[in-house]
């Protein structure tokens, strides 16, 4: 039974909390978290975690059955370090190798992929690659306000991977998740979270919207093609303008002095393509807002500010319903969450306390 038959993966906005889950929550977590997996891979293979795992609504669901708070930004964080710790001793047996976490074990992602890749003679650039490019486009290509603290990466021994990573914002309490499927992917520059197509929540800088193309040429011109001094002069004559309040970059947070580095680097590099251009060493945010505002007031080339959120938990939890709810994919879900809880190798007091919090879930509907 396939999940999300839409192909949909995605976005989720969840408030933003403190703290961490209790040891014997966490504990059982792993617990459930084990079983369930197991149960998956045996009867679907390790390709329908990532599946799985890249849908917003079902890792929601998955969170929930696992125990812990359905809208908080804690269950992405927590959810995955259960499933990490859940499946550790048992990564070769079932195929799924996770890397990466929350902060500081987030960067560590690319050593453990590597140390698994070598394990199981997998060439792990192209693994790497697809971290790096996956944080690099939800910071510096998708620029919306949050600030990315999680990353978590996960695969399988044929080189199937997904991504769950999620980053926060400070100024409205909230964190947001975005979800990644490498078979679903074509064009890491190009709708990467593949078919999202929802009502904007907000006014962002999306150079990965498919209406940003031409931005995305313009843009990787003028870094390659356009010699530093140029673009410098163009930077500080846009600073003299007064922007209307609803644009979404301030020509207050252009600093033509602080890029001129970068646009060196991007010059004598000479990238052919948006997604090489971010790729490169030191080209972030600002250098991109700089080329986008260049782009579209002396070029006439418009970036998209389309949000590409698919739905949003920011008004959901018991008072709520999150927005939009395909109805299909939600009882598929809750169906087979109950299926692997009463296969799953647990006590019947565990398992009622797991249908407890199902049934909890599935009155939010």
């Amino acid at each position: 039974m396939p999940v999300n038959p839409s192909g949909r993966t995605g976005i989720a906005y969840l408030p933003l909390h403190s703290g961490k889950a209790p040891s014997w929550l966490f504990q059982r977590m792993v617990k459930l978290a084990r079983e369930i997996s197991i149960i998956i891979i045996e009867e679907f293979g390790p390709e329908e975690i990532l599946r799985r795992l890249s849908d917003p609504f079902w890792f929601q669901a998955f969170g929930c059955v696992l125990g812990f708070d359905w809208h908080s930004s804690g269950l992405t964080t927590t959810v995955c370090g259960a499933l990490k710790e859940g499946v550790h001793g048992l990564e070769k047996e079932l195929g799924l190798f996770i890397a990466g976490g929350k902060g500081g074990v987030a960067r560590q992602t690319p050593l453990e992929i590597q140390k698994w890749a070598e394990k199981l003679s997998l060439e792990p650039q192209r693994l790497v690659y697809a971290s790096r490019m996956s944080a690099k486009v939800d910071s510096t290509a998708l620029q919306d306000g949050y600030q990315l603290y999680h990353h978590c990466f996960i695969f399988t021994r044929t080189g199937k991977w997904a991504v769950i990573q999620q980053g926060m914002n400070n100024k409205n309490n909230y964190a947001r998740r975005y979800h990644w499927l490498g078979e679903k992917l074509s064009d890491f520059v190009n709708e990467p979270h593949t078919a999202v197509h929802a009502q904007a929540k907000a006014i962002v800088l999306n150079l990965v919207a498919s209406e940003s193309a031409s931005a995305r040429k313009t843009i990787t011109e003028i870094s390659s093609t356009q010699r530093p001094e140029i673009t410098l002069s163009n930077l500080e004559k846009l600073k003299t303008l007064k922007l209307p309040a609803r644009h979404q970059i301030e020509v207050n947070d252009i600093h033509p002095e602080s890029l001129k580095k970068i646009l060196i680097s991007t010059y004598d590099n000479q990238p052919d393509n948006f997604e090489r251009l971010i790729s490169l060493q030191g080209v972030g945010p600002k250098t991109i807002r700089a080329l986008s505002l260049i782009s579209e007031l002396i070029y006439g080339v418009s970036p998209s500010y389309r949000d590409p959120a698919v739905f949003s938990f920011a008004h959901g939890g018991k008072d709520g319903i999150p927005y939009p709810i395909d109805r299909q994919t939600y009882d598929r879900s809750i169906e087979l969450l109950a299926r692997l809880i009463s296969r799953a190798r647990l006590s019947l007091i565990e398992k009622r306390e797991a249908f407890g919090r199902l049934d909890q879930f599935r009155s939010f509907k």
